[in-house]
C-alpha cells in the first residue's frame, strides 16, 4: 500500500459498456491509492479492465459510478474542456505505438503538447530541447522519425509526454514493439524519471518489465486480484550489463 501523499485516488469505481443489448462490466468496483513519486505496474489479461482504468486516470472516459480524485481534485464528472485542461497540464502519455508525425522532426513532435500551453514560442522550443536531453537525444532534435531507430523513437514520445512538465506519466505498453534490450533501455528512462520525483502508472504483459516497477497491480475480470511492493527492485541500468549489444 502507499505510504506517501496519494496523487491518484479512485474509490469504488465501477465502469459498464453497453453493446446492443449485453451490458459489459468492465470494473468491478476498483479502488486504488499511487503516492507522489510511485511507480505501478498494472498487469493481466486482455479484458481484464486494466486499460479501461488506464483511460479513466488519463481522463480520457469517466467511471459509470464511484470517484476518482487527481492531486485532491475530484474528477469524475468534470466536463470535457476541463478533463481536456487537465490531461494536457498533469498528465503524460506514452503509447505502444509511438504516433509521432513522419514529416515532423524530433524536436517539432516533441512541441506538439505545447501548443495547447499559453507559452510563447521561444519557450516551446526550450522546454521541447530540454525534454529531449532528458531522453539523451539531443543529437537527434532534427532527425524524422524515419532516421530513428524504434528504441529512439519511444524516447521523442517519452519526451513528447515530459514537455508540458506533467506530475503523472501514463505508459500504456510502451515496450510493446521493441526488442528486449531496447525495451530495458526505456525501462532505464523510466527508472531515472521515477528517481528525480515523476509518478509512473505503466500497463504491461510482460513480467520483466514490470518488475522495474515499485508495485505490481494484477487485474482479473475488471478487479484487482493482487496488489504487491517490490523488494529488491532490479535497475534497469544493472540488467543492461548482462544483456548483449545489438546493432542500432
Amino acid at each position: 500500500m502507499p505510504t506517501g501523499e496519494a496523487v491518484i485516488r479512485v474509490e469504488d469505481i465501477h465502469k459498464y459498456y453497453d453493446l446492443g443489448e449485453t451490458r459489459v462490466h468492465a470494473l468491478r468496483g476498483v479502488s486504488l491509492a499511487v503516492e507522489s513519486g510511485g511507480f505501478v505496474a498494472i498487469m493481466g489479461a486482455s479484458g481484464s479492465g486494466k486499460s479501461t482504468l488506464m483511460n479513466i486516470l488519463g481522463c480520457l472516459d469517466r467511471p459509470s459510478s464511484g470517484r476518482y480524485v487527481l492531486e485532491g481534485t475530484d474528477v469524475s464528472s468534470l466536463d470535457k474542456k476541463t478533463l481536456a485542461t487537465i490531461r494536457n497540464q498533469k498528465i503524460g502519455f506514452v503509447f505502444q505505438g509511438f504516433n509521432l508525425l513522419a514529416r515532423t522532426t524530433a524536436l517539432e513532435n516533441t512541441e506538439l503538447p505545447t501548443l495547447y500551453a499559453p507559452i510563447d514560442k521561444a519557450e516551446r522550443s526550450r522546454r521541447a530541447a530540454e525534454a529531449l536531453a532528458l531522453v539523451g537525444l539531443t543529437d537527434r532534435a532534427q532527425h524524422f522519425p524515419s532516421q530513428m531507430s524504434g528504441g529512439q523513437q519511444q524516447r521523442v514520445a517519452i519526451a513528447r509526454a515530459l514537455v508540458n512538465r506533467p506530475k503523472i506519466l501514463l505508459a500504456d505498453e510502451p515496450t510493446g514493439n521493441l526488442d528486449s534490450r531496447t525495451a530495458v533501455e526505456v525501462m532505464d528512462i523510466l527508472q531515472q524519471l521515477n528517481e528525480q520525483g515523476l509518478t509512473i502508472v505503466l500497463i504491461t504483459h510482460e513480467h520483466d518489465i514490470a518488475q522495474f516497477a515499485k508495485r505490481v497491480l494484477v487485474f482479473r475480470d475488471g478487479k484487482i486480484r493482487t496488489d504487491q511492493g517490490i523488494l529488491g527492485q532490479p535497475t534497469a541500468r544493472e540488467v543492461l550489463k548482462t544483456m548483449p549489444t545489438l546493432e542500432d
